[in-house]
């Protein structure tokens, strides 16, 4: 295990040597590289001795801190050469359940158009949208909370990679149920239920039988609700003002405690 000063010379020395080399050029040849290479083929060995896939994600998870200098240095100033390391990383982290980790290499994978290794079929976007969607319906359905920033930070940086519609949905349908799982039904958010109504309205838009229709008539069941709690102004649909004027309205701030006007009643969700 390298110490604390190897660790952050590593980091340097990573950082340096990837800054040398031009975007669409290969890391080979770049001793820090190649030294990680050697190290990651390895532990591959290691997982091959390991049938259990369970086994083989606890196993993956206590393997990728010692990398962590090393993506740590390539991506603070990496120009976007091919990084084998790097991209075989990003896999890891999916599979050893540290998605923000995996996002945070994906990003740079994605704006460098990193390729991903042979043995994989799917584009870098569809991996990263469809293992973080598959996931988080995987707890959700089992009735435990996912990271919605996960979700989030997943839609924002492979929204503009193509993918099969299919896989997109899955994503979409996770966040709008993240969103709902938020929601107090006795008082739901107006944000929240419009996030949640058009997620869920994309991933069925993409996908007809991705399994969220039930969860989009929940949701406008809610809307309904919270637009039948506001009050409006007849032929408006906007919340009345409060005009109520001061009693001593010219003699200053002094106003009587006893006539203030209140806001109980109004319907108004809370704020988040």
């Amino acid at each position: 295990m390298l110490s604390p000063a190897q660790r952050n010379q590593l980091r340097k020395r990573a950082a340096l040597q990837a800054a040398d080399v031009a975007p669409a050029m290969s890391m080979a040849g770049a001793t820090a590289y190649e030294q990680q290479l050697l190290q990651l083929n390895q532990d591959r060995l290691r997982l091959k001795q390991v049938q259990s896939e369970q086994g083989k994600a606890e196993l993956k998870r206590s393997l990728i801190p010692a990398y962590a200098p090393y993506i740590e240095g390539v991506l603070s100033a990496g120009n976007g050469a091919q990084d084998d390391v790097l991209t075989t990383l990003m896999v890891w982290n999916i599979d050893a359940g540290d998605y923000a980790a995996a996002l945070h290499i994906g990003r740079y994978v994605l704006e460098h158009k990193l390729k991903m290794p042979d043995r994989f079929e799917r584009t870098t976007g569809c991996l990263l949208a469809e293992e973080v969607a598959n996931a988080a319906l995987k707890q959700q359905k089992a009735g435990e909370p996912f990271d919605r920033f996960v979700l989030t930070l997943a839609a924002d940086i492979t929204a503009a990679h193509d993918m099969p519609d299919q896989a997109r949905a899955k994503l979409h349908l996770a966040l709008g149920k993240a969103y709902l799982a938020e929601l107090d039904e006795a008082a739901p958010n107006a944000e929240g239920l419009e996030e949640a109504r058009a997620n869920l309205a994309r991933a069925i838009d993409l996908h007809s039988n991705c399994g969220g229709k039930k969860d989009l008539e929940q949701v406008q069941r809610l809307l309904k609700k919270h637009a039948e709690s506001t009050p409006t102004v007849p032929g408006t649909g906007t919340p009345p003002v409060d005009e109520t004027s001061s009693p001593n309205q010219g003699e200053g701030d002094q106003t009587d405690p006893g006539t203030q006007a209140t806001e109980t009643g109004t319907g108004e969700p809370p704020a988040n």
